[in-house]
């Protein structure tokens, strides 16, 4: 019955997005030109919101059996859902900028925010201020979906008619594999990155032509998908020198690479406030965690058969999503390119993207993923199909208008909604639809428990498996929290353990997530031991002076040396000299590019 249930409201969806687009726009799905003038028109004006309406409406089609079934709950729900939480905390704290996750590894904490970039963190936390946190999965994905296809539509606008561009925003927005993402994986960053690629197309574009004012603004897109997501940022990367290379090819000058490559330069500095402290203080924690052997790109090849159980069923999964974007690119790539006058280097640019993004899904690709600098860490080959999501939409919405039969063209984008259709289909019924995780969360977290910490920002040290706390069963989201473990514990002289404190005490006067004071009263010497993962950030001053803390073997817990008396301890997570240089960076780029981009019109003048 419940099958029954789903596979009606598929069905309703699958017409929506199949018919959506073909019942409410103009009557002219041809290829145009549009000269820049075009854009500040009444009718572009009156384009822009159409297409914005049936973005939002193709959005709401794709979230909307969250509204019956729950959350979808993917690989990373726990991840975002917690970070969200935390940082949401923290602001009521007065902290605007998080940088210590308070409330991983069962609240002893861990630098999250220092490695993992902000826009996701700070969107889920705003949305999770207003709305329960029920409800912040979906309007998260609303959001990305939105602007993934707006982003879509500005650079489709300027090489097809608004038909055929809105066209391509709803079928960039409503992507197999970003329903792979939010249904699936439920990789929110990795989406929001994925949603700016068109806009890296566009502006690269017109860089290669030459117009350096789109420079700036290539500098910004390429510094927003660093902001949102990691491997989406390394995709960008080397896809976006690869389009700057064709570009130079075909216009038979460096121009396009160097002017290009000033704005990845100016994009670089943008995020240094992020970029260099998650670069320098990687020596800090495991960040190696993040290649464990199960999520190397040599075990994750499309047809991959040498890895974990539960790896190698999701790769099947994403196979078949693999395999037949590529399949519809190459048929929707060749008759796109019967027609290609006047779109040739659009044409162009796209099959190297096509061909590049295919291609290093496959096992044969294995020595670029080992020499080429920080590939290694998309980890997931098939994660490229972030980049083939591009030129399929724009090669299907292409091919739609190389035929010169209007019936012909609304033939193709309805095949187009119908393929989109069917993968939404069985990955809606195949996924795991759960609403418990944000409760989950939420009861650990209110409970002074917290929730389970990552790998790869594991500080030194610390085996955060062994950490007390850990529920014995931690993915039974009906079980009740742990008790709280102590803030404040000691180191036996005895035996050397971690023991509850006897002949001290404590009594706290600020415990947040980036500082900690409290007055210590102690019979005799002791060894305090903090309920805190030692970090080279933090600094601790007992009655005023300076200390080094010590560390807990296997846990890395923060170790004092108290002697006996009265003592006031402040403990707190301080601006390290990376991250402020990163920021001066930032300002000093950010200050550059409004000055590059006011004295253009002036020389133009």
């Amino acid at each position: 019955m419940a099958t029954i249930r789903r596979s009606c409201v598929i069905i309703s969806i699958l017409n929506f997005l199949g018919g959506s687009v073909i019942t409410g726009v103009s009557k002219n799905p041809g290829v145009e030109q549009a000269p820049a003038a075009h854009f500040a028109s009444p009718e572009a004006h009156s384009s822009t919101r159409m297409a914005l309406l049936f973005v939002a409406l193709t959005a709401t089609a794709v979230i909307s059996p969250f509204f019956l079934f729950g959350n979808a709950s993917g690989h990373d729900i726990q991840f975002h859902l917690s970070s969200w939480m935390d940082v949401s905390r923290q602001w009521r704290e007065g902290i605007i900028f998080p940088r210590w996750c308070e409330w991983a590894n069962w609240g002893f904490g861990e630098p999250r925010y220092i490695f993992y970039p902000p826009v996701s963190w700070v969107l889920g936390g705003a949305l999770g201020s207003v709305l329960p946190w029920r409800m912040v999965p979906g309007a998260v994905i609303w959001v990305a979906l939105v602007l993934a296809g707006m982003s879509m539509w500005f650079l489709a606008r300027e090489w097809f008619s608004p038909t055929a561009a809105i066209a391509a925003a709803v079928l960039f927005a409503a992507d197999p594999y970003h329903l792979v993402m939010l249904y699936y994986r439920s990789d929110f960053a990795e989406l929001l990155g994925a949603a700016l690629l068109p806009l890296l197309f566009w502006t690269a574009i017109h860089v290669a032509r030459g117009e350096k004012h789109f420079v700036s603004a290539l500098a910004l897109v390429f510094a927003g998908i660093w902001l949102c997501n990691d491997p989406v940022g390394v995709i960008a990367t080397y896809s976006l020198a690869l389009a700057l290379v064709v570009a130079c090819f075909l216009r038979r000058s460096l121009r396009p690479l160097l002017l290009g490559g000033a704005g990845m330069a100016a994009g670089f500095a943008l995020i240094a406030f992020y970029l260099f402290p998650a670069a320098y203080e990687q020596r800090w924690v495991q960040i190696n965690g993040a290649l464990s052997p199960s999520l190397q790109p040599a075990h994750n090849f499309l047809f991959a058969r040498d890895n974990e159980q539960g790896f190698l069923e999701f790769n099947m999964r994403t196979t078949r999503v693999a395999m037949s974007m590529i399949a519809a690119t190459l048929v929707a790539g060749v008759l796109f390119a019967r027609r290609r006058r006047g779109v040739s280097e659009l044409w162009s640019i796209l099959l190297a993207a096509a061909v590049s993004s295919s291609f290093i899904m496959f096992s044969p690709s294995l020595i670029f993923w080992r020499l080429m600098p920080k590939l290694a860490f998309v980890q997931f080959p098939w994660r490229w199909m972030d980049m083939l999501a591009v030129p399929l939409a724009l090669f299907v919405t292409g091919a739609a208008v190389s035929f010169r039969k209007r019936w012909a063209f609304w033939l193709v984008v309805a095949l187009a909604a119908g393929y989109v259709g069917a993968v939404a289909t069985t990955i809606i019924e195949d996924g795991w639809w759960d609403d418990r995780d944000a409760v989950y969360l939420t009861r650990g977290i209110e409970a002074a428990h917290g929730f389970d910490g990552t790998d790869e920002y594991a500080p030194l040290g610390v085996s955060h498996w062994d950490l007390p706390g850990e529920p014995a069963d931690v993915d039974d989201k009906e079980a009740d929290p742990p008790p709280e473990t102590p803030r404040i514990e000691m180191v036996s002289d005895e035996s050397g353990e971690v023991v509850p404190a006897a002949g001290v005490s404590v009594k706290f006067e600020k415990w947040t997530a980036e500082r900690r004071i409290f007055s210590v009263k102690a019979a005799n010497d002791v060894s305090l031991v903090v309920r805190l993962l030692n970090y080279p950030a933090w600094e601790v001053r007992i009655d005023g002076a300076h200390v080094s803390p010590g560390y807990a073997d296997v846990t890395g817990q923060m170790v004092l040396p108290v002697t006996q008396g009265a003592h006031l301890i402040d403990i707190r997570f301080r601006r390290t000299w990376d991250r402020t240089l990163g920021l001066i960076i930032s300002l000093i780029a950010a200050i550059a590019l409004m000055l590059f981009a006011w004295r253009l019109p002036r020389q133009r003048e």
